[in-house]
């Protein structure tokens, strides 16, 4: 009896472990449409996030051909396309946005990997100003608690970087109502307002805000996920079983896009859960 237990135990045990490698080095496209009044014609953005530094195939050529049949108007990067770690070269994730920049507009949102290295320079040197003026020398454009108006879309596109204390281990810190508006703004409410913003915990907030569509990363999808419920085990900040973990989430009108993500750090595992490229669809409401 044991002995056919400890045999189902290694074969489930090895599975696991081929799905580990697998997902660990794949990735996905996802396919959101989103149609609304304000929008004034079709259009295509890809949404990007968590690469840290990762490489599919030689200078990223797999993930480039799959953004290049996606055909997108633009791309729109959701923060922590490098792992900040002192020393650490950031070129794979340079080179890939260079790339992606010659041949698409860029719009790039910070996460908390790029806030960490202009946040501590005494730990990563110019880490921080050296990797924004190369984002800057591309044309890419970096939003930084700012945003850009697509007026032939009705699109404004705005980026947002919150506070190092909404990154907090083990619990969601208390955010204020009016903390977003002191950062962003007013919304534009006569465009289609879309929010790049890494950490989806304040997504009540975000969408509280204004932002009819918000784009967030951040948790991986949880890393491992439960196969048939799909639901994330942890998240960066040691919280299990996270409410947002992946996919898409409603408040009202509003919602999220949650990624999850390209890349790996510190716990460099995925299990039943790929990494990921959102194609999304705009287009006027019929």
């Amino acid at each position: 009896m044991f002995d056919i237990l400890f045999t189902i135990l290694g074969v489930l045990a090895l599975i696991c472990l081929w799905v580990l490698i697998f997902d660990s080095n794949r990735f996905v496209v996802v396919h959101h449409k989103i149609e609304d009044e304000r929008i004034k014609e079709v259009c295509r953005g890809v949404v990007l996030a968590d690469l840290h530094n990762k490489c599919y195939g030689r200078e990223n050529e797999r993930l480039l051909e799959a953004i290049r049949q996606c055909r997108p108007d633009f791309i729109l990067v959701a923060g922590d396309m490098l792992t900040a770690k002192p020393g650490k070269n950031p070129g794979a994730a340079l080179h890939f946005l260079k790339l992606l920049a010659a041949e698409y507009p860029v719009y790039y949102g910070n996460g908390n990997h790029e806030h960490r290295l202009k946040l501590y320079p005494q730990k990563y040197g110019r880490m921080g100003e050296d990797y924004e003026r190369a984002l800057k020398e591309m044309g890419i454009r970096l939003l930084v608690n700012s945003h850009i108006s697509l007026p032939n879309h009705g699109i404004v596109i705005y980026g947002s970087q919150i506070d190092k204390q909404y990154y907090k281990r083990f619990r969601v810190a208390h955010m204020d109502g009016g903390y977003l508006r002191k950062l962003l703004g007013k919304p534009d409410r006569n465009s289609y307002n879309i929010l790049i913003a890494h950490n989806p915990d304040y997504f009540p907030q975000y969408a509280d805000w204004g932002a009819d569509l918000t784009l967030s990363g951040h948790v991986h999808g949880g890393m491992v996920r439960i196969p048939i419920l799909g639901k994330g085990v942890v998240s960066p900040g040691i919280r299990f079983f996270p409410k947002y973990d992946g996919g898409i989430f409603y408040r009202g009108r509003a919602l999220m896009l949650l990624s999850r993500g390209l890349g790996m750090h510190t716990i460099p595992i995925r299990l039943f859960n790929p990494a990921e490229v959102l194609a999304v669809d705009f287009a006027p409401k019929q």
